[in-house]
């Protein structure tokens, strides 16, 4: 009984964050809004710039793309279920990075109210446990 909540975890986990990165990337484009068009990934590119204050705004652009490119393969390739292992290790970095850059620019609360490091340390987990398959 103990493997079937461990794996059931395992792959309520991994759907979780996998769709998170999806639905973050949706409202990058206006999904969510029903107005799908590129204006509103102008208002992630600011958000990028805000996140990465201490960033030469010239790598802005690039960092949100990059983010974007980035949470996208994460979140499909970890609902798929493909190198969980990999995959998983690349989310739990990519929410770490995300988290101290927003401590950075906003403070330690601002990653702790949307639970950014929960995520990572989650993303970690996963990793592991792909390891022990």
């Amino acid at each position: 009984m103990n493997k079937f909540w461990e794996r059931v975890g395992f792959i309520y986990a991994r759907v979780a964050i996998g769709a998170a990165f999806l639905s973050a990337v949706a409202a990058r484009f206006g999904l969510w809004s029903g107005a799908v068009d590129m204006s509103h990934f102008s208002g992630f590119i600011k958000y990028t710039g805000e996140v990465n204050s201490f960033l030469p705004a010239s790598v802005i652009p690039f960092m949100a793309w990059a983010a974007t490119i980035s949470e996208t393969g994460c979140g499909l390739l970890l609902i798929a279920g493909l190198w969980p292992r990999w995959v998983a290790l690349a989310s739990a970095a990519l929410l770490a990075l995300f988290g101290t850059a927003m401590a950075i620019s906003f403070g330690i609360k601002s990653p702790m109210d949307y639970s950014v490091f929960s995520a990572s340390s989650g993303a970690l987990l996963l990793s592991i446990r792909s390891c022990r398959k």
